[in-house]
């Protein structure tokens, strides 16, 4: 599976305005089980209370089956289980806990789109991508702070903007 995502991500870093007509076809068994592999199981489980030690019970037949309901179009995620934990200043923030079967195909999902707009990506751009994290961030603003010219720095909080 690994030289199929590669095949996809070297079009795309190499072509300027790569086309990707069909890519359902990569979200099969080998993808699914693989997906699987690398979850974590310590994770808190969704509403039907099934954790990854469950589901490994009869693995093949469950991603067999979660690969005939994707193909057949007939898959539909189950409703995340809504928990709040607290945050530092006192309020608390929503968290969705999807169950492990939904966490097997975003999984597989996030890997097949990383294949395609990660190589697109320039390096100084950090959000939500792969071996990438705020301290970085922070390590590459302070090396631009320093080496260059900098006139004003601004931030901007958009979700309160409005």
């Amino acid at each position: 599976m690994e030289t199929k995502l590669a095949r996809i991500a070297d079009k795309s870093r190499n072509e300027k305005r790569p086309t990707f007509t069909s890519l359902y076809h990569l979200i099969n068994e080998e993808l699914l089980k693989e997906c699987h592999k690398e979850l974590d199981g310590s994770k808190a489980v969704g509403i039907d209370n099934v954790s990854k030690k469950e589901y490994a019970e009869n693995l093949d037949e469950n991603i067999k089956d979660l690969v005939i309901r994707l193909k057949n179009k007939a898959y539909k995620p189950a409703p995340s289980l809504r928990v709040y934990i607290p945050k530092g200043n006192g309020k608390m923030r929503p968290l969705g806990i999807s169950i492990y079967e939904d966490k097997i195909v975003q999984l597989a999902l996030r890997k097949v789109l990383e294949a395609i707009y990660e190589p697109k990506f320039q390096d100084n751009m950090y959000g939500f991508r792969p071996n990438r994290s705020c301290h970085n961030t922070i390590i590459y603003v302070h090396h631009k702070i320093m080496e260059n010219k900098i006139n004003y720095i601004v931030d901007a909080d958009i979700k309160r903007f409005l």
